[in-house]
């Protein structure tokens, strides 16, 4: 099947909400061998740690923030769409990420009990665009700039695909948000919150914001850790989360990556990576694998 040959939209990573759940460890069998495991302490849970999320986010509304987001998705999609530049349903690409996207989605009820009411999407525009975002809502966009120019493993997806949940999950956007209203003074906050005068104006503008917002390295560090341990609960190698950040590194000294814009340097986040697989090491090794691997486009279209 031809790969897309298409224009580009911009387009940063984007975000959600968040609150975690404890996890019980046990007794696995693996590589056919028993296996004992010794119980955490009592309120103890086994993954990364990022902490409770910002009560900044408790300033804008969740259902605003994600109905707006909505709305500028399908606005996106419908642009795309004109300019033939929306990767169909039967598109190998398509598939693959959607199938990976199956397999983190369960994971993420954890950081945040709101994702199972979530209509998640995933879609792929024809871009050499080297990104791809998930807005509030689980609204899930890649570029195939980004799948085709650095060649990306089933792991490496899984480990970007994850990084931008985790945006949604732990709701940056509405944190930023709040920021922003944060500043305006208590009048306007209390309008907003209220939906009501020049605060329920402010509220309307900022939404229309989400696919320009950038997000604060703590943010993105927090991103990288959580969409770790989805990565590796969901079967996918969290060693990749190296290779992957390797690969963009490379990519940025030939031209800047927007992905990479707001990001932690190369060997910062590599190094957090590294201390933190020990932390999800028994998640992936516990894990059912992926029945199904797909693989990068098969050539570069130039």
């Amino acid at each position: 099947m031809p790969e897309l040959q298409v224009p580009s939209i911009g387009a940063p990573c984007c975000a959600c909400a968040s609150t975690s759940l404890r996890r019980r460890s046990f007794v696995g069998l693996l590589g056919g061998a028993a296996l004992a495991v010794a119980w955490p302490e009592a309120g103890a849970r086994e993954g990364v740690e990022v902490g409770p999320p910002s009560v900044l986010t408790q300033l804008v509304s969740a259902q605003q923030v994600e109905q707006a987001a909505a709305r500028q998705y399908a606005a996106m999609l419908g642009q795309a769409g004109q300019r033939q530049a929306l990767a169909p349903e039967s598109h190998p690409q398509v598939q693959r990420l959607r199938f990976i996207s199956q397999r983190l989605i369960p994971h993420t009820y954890e950081w945040n009990p709101h994702a199972r009411q979530w209509r998640w999407e995933v879609n792929l525009i024809g871009s050499k665009q080297i990104n791809a975002f998930c807005m509030p809502g689980g609204k899930i966009v890649f570029y195939y700039g980004i799948l085709d120019q650095l060649k990306l493993s089933d792991d490496e997806v899984a480990m970007i695909m994850g990084h931008e949940m985790t945006h949604a999950l732990r709701e940056h956007a509405r944190e930023q948000m709040g920021k922003t209203m944060a500043t305006r003074g208590a009048i306007e906050i209390g309008s907003a919150i209220l939906g009501l005068g020049n605060g329920g104006r402010l509220l309307a503008g900022m939404g229309g914001q989400l696919l320009t917002l950038r997000f604060g390295r703590a943010d993105e560090t927090e991103a990288d850790l959580v969409g770790l341990e989805l990565a590796a609960r969901a079967g996918y190698d969290p060693a990749a989360g190296i290779t992957l950040w390797q690969k963009m590194a490379a990519a940025n000294k030939r031209s800047q990556v927007e992905l990479l814009s707001t990001h932690p340097s190369g060997p910062t986040r590599i190094s957090d990576i590294e201390r933190n697989l020990p932390k999800v090491a028994r998640s992936y090794a516990w894990a059912q694998k992926p029945e199904m691997r797909l693989g990068p486009p098969a050539r570069s279209r130039g």
